[in-house]
């Protein structure tokens, strides 16, 4: 056998390993972005002005118009305003490829389909006012998207769905 064999031999081997290296480096990588995405998203909701919108959200009733909704509020609107601006973030990132939609839904699929059924006369009424129909537009794309994913599998808590659920092994 010729040298130049073996140092092909070699050279072929190096790549299969580099190539092999690259995709487990992908991989973890992927992970470890996933991770941070949840991590931020966990710690930039835990606020009480979050808390707050989502609480007046949900003693809404349904069908309110863009009026109605403001006068009930009486000035204290612009916490709902950042709750839909925050839900309109997450409807670009998750178009955008920054965010995972499973990773969305897990968190917020019950907080953004209830923010939509309950909001959705306000933003009608503001596209109206303005003669803007991108107003709120990827809230609504959001809640869309998750309301289809709905709609094709039942929702299932997680209690319930995960109730045979084990951890996984810790890597030492």
């Amino acid at each position: 056998m010729s040298i130049e064999l073996v140092l092909q031999g070699i050279e072929a081997v190096a790549v299969v390993t580099g190539v092999g290296f690259a995709i487990v480096q992908v991989r973890q990588y992927r992970r470890d972005r996933r991770r941070a995405a949840a991590v931020e998203l966990l710690h930039s909701f835990q606020t009480p002005a979050f808390a707050e919108a989502l609480n007046i959200v949900y003693n809404l009733p349904d069908g309110l118009s863009r009026r109605d909704i403001e006068t009930r509020l009486e000035g204290r609107f612009h916490v709902l305003y950042s709750l839909m601006t925050t839900w309109e973030s997450l409807g670009i990132l998750v178009h955008m490829g920054e965010l995972d939609l499973d990773l969305v839904e897990d968190f917020f699929s019950g907080p953004i389909l209830i923010s939509w059924r309950k909001l959705k006369g306000h933003v009608e009424g503001e596209r109206a006012a303005t003669g803007r129909d991108t107003i709120e537009e990827w809230f609504q794309w959001l809640a869309e998207r998750l309301q289809e994913r709905e709609s094709r599998a039942p929702v299932l808590p997680a209690h319930v769905e995960h109730r045979h659920w084990t951890p996984p092994r810790q890597r030492r």
